[in-house]
């Protein structure tokens, strides 16, 4: 039996963090004007969209990689979860998922972070790309051979946080217990 792969989740700016590849949302352009992929986009440089863009455009479902330009991440993987007709498509966003996570196995990665994918543009709520996004990773988690140890929810906003924890206590089971004073 496979080792769980441990999930953690952290807010803040994605592309802060020190991991093997970050996945982040993406149109089917794949241009980096979505509020993630741009700040993405700042931080690791234009070389990134380009590289990007070169493999493009793909439907939704689909990923490409790019290098990580600047960013501590070596890779980039750009995941297309909702297509340009903005229809809350679970099956499209389960295909974005499972690419994703098929992308990171492929390259021999062994810990990425990933912003909830289908939410950029307001298709899916933060608890319903979480619950899609943890079926993938339980999927995901039984395959054999696999690298994949550790991933990294990230989301930019407190809200967010909220409903990923929400979703991961009710999938666990555990309810978080607010720290005591004093």
């Amino acid at each position: 039996m496979a080792e769980p792969i441990e999930i953690e989740v952290w807010q803040g700016e994605i592309s802060e963090l020190e991991v093997d590849a970050l996945v982040i949302p993406a149109n089917e352009s794949l241009f980096m004007t979505a509020p993630t992929a741009a700040s993405v986009k700042r931080r690791a440089g234009d070389e990134v969209e380009w590289a990007a863009v070169a493999q493009g455009p793909v439907e939704a479902g689909r990923v490409v990689v790019t290098p990580g330009g600047r960013l501590a991440a070596p890779y980039l993987i750009h995941a297309v979860a909702v297509g340009h007709e903005l229809l809350a498509d679970a099956d499209r966003l389960r295909a974005a998922v499972d690419a994703a996570l098929a992308a990171a196995e492929h390259l021999g990665l062994r810990r990425i972070a990933i912003s909830p994918l289908g939410t950029e543009r307001g298709v899916f709520g933060p608890a319903d790309a979480t619950r899609i996004l943890l079926q993938g990773i339980a999927a995901h988690a039984d395959d054999e051979g696999r690298h994949l140890e550790s991933v990294v929810i990230a989301v930019p906003r407190s809200d967010e946080l909220a409903a990923v924890h929400a979703v991961l206590d009710a999938a666990t089971g555990r309810v978080r217990q607010p720290l005591a004073d004093g």
